[in-house]
């Protein structure tokens, strides 16, 4: 009897045990969708519950990018199109927006260290930025284009003819746009200027001859200084998107900020704001 219950017993669990799945013929999707969502319950809240609870939206910004986001150092207020959308978020969470400064080299740190809950203020996408931070809905498509003397409006009008000796093509540092000089420039002198308030002022004082920059950024500069001319900005060098950079690993806020941008490029908002800047 008594070795008979042993083996009856013995059949159940082998009968349990050939029931249940093993681990290794789980799917390994299963497995991902599994260990995602332990992470994220484990993991820090979401800014989409702490930012209205806190109050504040923090909004990282190199404060030095007309017509997306400028600095006025002589009141401390921030202004552009991406200051205004910054506002509308804030609001739309129940919140104000409080501006951490930043700089395009240290930009995407900033958002990834926690200093602040988003980066705005003409953010381009990158596949080295993706890599560190999630990105938005894009708010607009944009690309490099030369900005230039109107003097000079022929004669820099390829990359070819920009690529020479003797030409000076001047740079802010840290961010896409000296990543796409440094890229195509072989031949030409290349300067990198520190501040990107002033670097226009360069062009026109005849210490550099060509900056290749957003064309949305070309547009806006040849637009309150006559003496620019903002070349071919609807056929650009190469192709961007611009959007907003959010911490990566946080798919609740993100979703909602895609929504909410969806809505303001669909609406009328966005461009409502972009045309009191460029028209």
């Amino acid at each position: 009897m008594k070795r008979a219950a042993t083996l009856s017993a013995l059949a159940c669990l082998l009968a349990v045990t050939a029931a249940a799945p093993a681990a290794s013929d789980t799917p390994a999707t299963a497995r991902g969708a599994a260990t995602a969502a332990a992470s994220a319950s484990a993991g820090k809240a979401s800014a989409l519950d702490t930012v209205p609870r806190r109050g504040v939206l923090r909004v990282c910004t190199t404060g030095d990018y007309r017509p997306f986001s400028h600095l006025d150092p002589a009141t401390g207020k921030y202004s552009g199109v991406d200051i205004k959308m910054a506002g509308d978020l804030a609001k739309s969470l129940g919140a104000r927006p409080r501006y951490v400064a930043t700089t395009w080299a240290g930009l995407v740190g900033d958002l990834s260290a926690g200093r602040c809950d988003i980066a705005m203020g003409g953010v381009s996408v990158t596949l080295p930025r993706a890599r560190s931070v999630y990105f938005s809905e894009p708010t607009r498509t944009d690309g490099k284009t030369p900005i230039v003397r109107c003097t000079d409006k022929d004669k820099y009008r390829t990359l070819q003819q920009i690529d020479r000796p003797g030409t000076r093509v001047i740079v802010n540092p840290g961010g896409t746009n000296e990543e796409f000089a440094r890229a195509h420039l072989h031949r030409a002198a290349l300067t990198v200027h520190p501040d990107n308030t002033t670097i226009f002022d360069e062009i026109i004082a005849g210490r550099a001859d060509v900056m290749m920059t957003d064309a949305s950024e070309t547009r806006y500069q040849a637009r309150i200084h006559p003496e620019l001319c903002s070349l071919h900005p609807d056929k650009p060098f190469s192709f961007s998107e611009k959007a907003y950079a959010l911490p990566r690993g946080d798919d609740e806020f993100k979703a909602y900020v895609d929504q909410w941008v969806h809505l303001a490029t669909h609406d009328g908002t966005y461009r409502k704001y972009e045309d009191a800047w460029m028209k």
